[in-house]
């Protein structure tokens, strides 16, 4: 199912009970966050606050702060149908790539064709257009006691490659500083600073366009962990079986989402100095310290005529974000399963917060092989930031975590179990000693025999037998324990 915009993905949601409206006043400083938070980790329902103290915009928040929601906001009744959905796909490609299938091949070209961008000429989100912007008229949150400021949240960023003219949207939060001015926290593994390093040598501005809103997928699309050179607008289209309207901002070259609620255009100038951005509380549950960024500098905003200015929190876990990481653990599995066969289930924990732990499922057949899977891992794009990856049998439920840690308590030896492993980190690791680098961790709690150096038997795992189980199973009644 695809939305128009993020108003009508709203409108569902109330009507299925998963919206509330706030019609108190409240404060966009700490005291959203705070009931937000508090919402969000008692399993409650997205929010809508009508009035905001300072600004004439509501807010949503906790939009995707459930299982269920972020499964309605791709389209689909759970994340696992979405994932059976890109399985499906992936399988017929290999299957086709392998029989060399030309005539099966253009059908599903043509399906393809669909999820490309659709350009429009006029669009919602420039209903109304300010060329005297004032970003303090907005209702941007400042969420956590210690943050520098106010921060945009929730933000769908848009650069261009100047080399080839590419097009690509990241989410990095942005630091409000004054009415026209903002950070730019792309971290240095990031496309937009990779393109912004471009812009630097060419002594060029580097032009820059931020939208919040429209439908939700293209929001999940813009934090996806996407291959360079997919375009995450592409990949909403898929996510929502339609193809993503854009239009070309007013003031440059640049193709934003048409049913936005805002737009911010301006640009980032290389040859102006870093400006010091946060502290900021991060999804990590920490504050993420200053460092110095890019500025960014709006020249324009527009906007439709009634917008919702759409915002997230992120601190300690269980909240929103959790489950934005748990849709991109479920749809890109098969991807994942289809470069490492062996590899069976994964759990991205809630308490890992995207890029700490990662626990797999893997079929286990030659000497060596959680060695390789692991090192696959930490070669592929955001997955070389995973702190802690736990290996354990095929047969073990990796969203148990129970289940898991006695594994890990039970069948390793630390010296041959612990697998480490030097490399990229996450901008936002606090306790690497270097800033981006330090040390990964994998743990082989997989059970071991001959191939892995281990001649000493393994017991097994104490299971009931299964006539056992299906005797009492059919008594239960009769002993009066329900």
């Amino acid at each position: 199912m695809a939305y128009k915009n993020i108003q009508e993905f709203m409108k569902l949601l109330e009507s299925r009970g998963e919206l509330k409206r706030i019609h108190a006043e409240v404060d966009p400083y700490l005291e959203i966050t705070e009931i937000c938070d508090r919402v969000s980790k008692s399993g409650g329902p997205a929010l809508l606050f009508e009035k905001v103290k300072g600004s004439q915009f509501p807010v949503l928040i906790n939009a995707f702060g459930s299982y269920e929601r972020m499964a309605l906001a791709l389209g689909a009744k759970s994340l696992e149908e979405k994932a059976g959905e890109l399985e499906e796909l992936m399988d017929w490609g290999f299957s086709q790539a392998r029989k060399l299938d030309i005539a099966s091949f253009f059908p599903k070209l043509k399906w393809a064709r669909l999820f490309f961008p659709s350009r429009v000429n006029k669009a919602p989100c420039q209903e109304v257009v300010d060329y005297d912007p004032d970003l303090t008229k907005l209702p941007v949150l400042t969420c956590w006691p210690g943050d520098g400021g106010p921060f945009f949240t929730l933000p769908m960023v848009f650069t261009i490659d100047p080399d080839t003219g590419n097009q690509n949207m990241g989410m990095y939060r942005m630091q409000r500083f004054d009415k026209t001015s903002t950070g730019m926290h792309w971290h240095h593994h990031k496309d937009g600073a990779h393109y912004f390093q471009k812009y630097r040598k060419r002594g060029e501005k580097m032009p820059v366009a931020v939208a919040f809103g429209d439908d939700p997928a293209v929001t999940y699309a813009a934090t996806a962990p996407l291959p360079e050179g997919i375009s995450e607008l592409f990949f909403a289209g898929y996510l929502r079986g339609k193809p993503v309207e854009t239009v070309k901002c007013l003031t440059c070259d640049i193709q934003v989402p048409a049913n936005a609620e805002f737009v911010l255009e301006g640009y980032v100038d290389p040859a102006e100095a870093l400006r010091k951005e946060g502290p900021f509380g991060d999804h990590t549950g920490y504050y993420s310290l200053c460092d110095d960024y890019p500025v960014f500098h709006v020249t324009c905003i527009t906007r439709k005529k009634k917008p919702v200015y759409p915002a997230t929190i992120v601190g300690q876990p269980p909240m929103e974000d959790c489950y934005m990481a748990k849709a991109t653990e479920r749809i890109f599995l098969p991807l994942l399963k289809r470069m490492a066969p062996e590899i069976q289930d994964m759990n991205l924990p809630l308490e890992g917060v995207f890029h700490n732990c990662a626990i797999l499922s893997m079929e286990k057949r030659y000497p060596g092989q959680v060695h390789k899977v692991l090192n696959m891992l930490w070669g592929l794009g955001q997955m070389m930031y995973t702190k802690m990856i736990i290996v354990v049998d095929a047969d073990v439920d990796v969203q148990n975590l129970s289940t898991v840690m006695w594994k890990v308590f039970n069948n390793i030896d630390a010296q041959r179990d612990l697998i480490f492993s030097q490399g990229p980190l996450d901008t936002l690791d606090h306790a690497s000693p270097r800033p981006r680098f330090g040390t990964r961790l994998g743990v082989d709690a997989t059970r071991k025999g001959p191939l892995d150096g281990h001649e000493r038997e393994w017991p097994d795992d104490i299971v009931m037998s299964d006539e056992i189980v299906r005797r009492v199973d059919e008594r239960w009644k009769e002993f009066g324990l329900d």
